[in-house]
């Protein structure tokens, strides 16, 4: 099964997407890395380099799709990456997706026994998902209806 990496720098919030996935497609496996040893915001190449390891090692050759919060992020796993085999970064993706809606609807498609790049096609897809119904707001910019 395809798993997910998601790199964020606040823990809590990857703690809570995680719980998220969890409800909605538990067997896929997930790996974090967010947060500093010392608890602060940020993210480190070495925690995103062992979350991969963790999801490649979980994924049983199906591969990997990372999730990312800020650019900052891509940083880190740009030089994760480095320390990577040629075959292993074969199996990564990277999605350009939203990371909650993303990973969400990543993890769904995963769960459906999907194939690397489809699990990242509904990653990178909910990017364009509508959150509000046809005509919020109104032609005025107003919220309210009536």
């Amino acid at each position: 099964m395809v798993s997910l990496v998601l790199v964020g720098h606040s823990p809590e919030l990857l703690r809570g997407l995680r719980a998220m996935i969890a409800q909605a497609a538990g067997a896929v496996p997930v790996a974090v890395a967010g947060g500093t040893a010392i608890g602060n915001l940020g993210t480190s190449s070495p925690a995103v380099l062992a979350a991969v390891r963790a999801a490649l090692a979980a994924s049983d050759g199906d591969g990997v799709v990372v999730l990312l919060d800020l650019g900052s992020a891509f940083m880190a796993l740009e030089m994760a990456l480095e320390e990577l085999s040629s075959a292993e970064r074969s199996r990564i993706r990277v999605s350009s997706g939203p990371i909650v809606e993303g990973a969400v609807t990543a993890a769904v498609e995963a769960l459906s026994g999907a194939q690397l790049e489809n699990v990242l096609a509904a990653a990178d897809g909910a990017a364009s998902a509508a959150k509000l119904p046809p005509g919020w707001p109104d032609d005025e910019g107003s919220w309210t209806r009536g």
